[in-house]
Parts: structure tokens; sequence; C-alpha cells
């Protein structure tokens, strides 16, 4: 069985001028799991770490703010299916996740990717038509 990697998801919201909320997203580079994807940005919890210090460390890493205040909106187990067959002919587990998703409201600066990768801000409607990787599907659903 693979380990789980642990991590934690910021949904970084803010109110738009014609009413409702608008979603901050960056997208995967490509030859990174899952790469070409669109995702709600995050890292990897670190031992000795809580999932608030790794959300509020990973969103300052990847697109440089400070969080102020998050909500827990939901916690996703998932596993990652690869190409290569077990003994049973089973497709083999490439990666599993556990993600704990914030929403995240309040916070200072202004949200921008700084690994190189596209970003944008988001209606949920169009949320609905981006490729996400399956573990993030769970969190719009959430959303809607």
């Amino acid at each position: 069985m693979n380990k789980v990697v642990h991590v934690a998801v910021g949904v970084i919201t803010r109110c738009c001028e014609e009413g409702g909320v608008h979603y901050f997203l960056t997208k995967r580079l490509e030859q990174a799991h899952q790469g070409g994807k669109w995702e709600f940005p995050g890292g990897k919890v670190e031992k000795d770490e809580t999932v608030a210090q790794a959300l509020a460390r990973e969103l300052k890493e990847e697109v440089a703010i400070d969080v102020l205040s998050c909500q827990p909106l939901i916690k996703i187990e998932h596993t990652y299916l690869g190409k290569g067959l077990d003994k049973e002919g089973n497709k083999k587990a490439d990666k599993s996740v556990c993600l704990d998703v914030f929403i995240v409201d309040n916070f200072l600066g202004e949200p921008s990717a700084q690994e190189g990768q596209g970003q944008g801000w988001f209606s949920l409607a169009e949320l609905q038509d981006l490729d996400f990787p399956e573990a993030n599907k769970g969190i719009i659903a959430k959303l809607s």
C-alpha cells in the first residue's frame, strides 16, 4: 500500500463586484503528478506541523499571501490508480492523498502563482468546466 500524502489545501475566495464569489486556482506544471490540471493551492503537511501551519506556509510559498483566517471545508481521501497491474490484474495504486481543505477568505496580499504555473480567478460556474485532479472534484461538489 502506498504511503498517504497529507495535504493542506486553501480555497482562496474573494467577493466580486457583480455579486457572488470567485475562487483562485493554479494550474499544475505539466511534468508534475496530474500535470496540466487546475487545482486549489496548497501542499504537504510536514512532520511536527499542524494543518493550519502547513496551509499558511504553503500559501505563502506558492501564491505569496498571508492567511489571516480560514475555516475547515472538507476532508477528502483519494487514491489515484496508475497504469500498472497487480497480480490479480487490477490497476495498482499510484498515489494516495488526504486533503484537509480550508476556505481562506481573509488574507494579506494578492494571490500570484510563484512557481511559474498558470493562475486565475474563477466563478463557481466556471469551475465546472475546468480539468481538475479527481481528488479536487469533491471540493467543487462541496462548494456547489
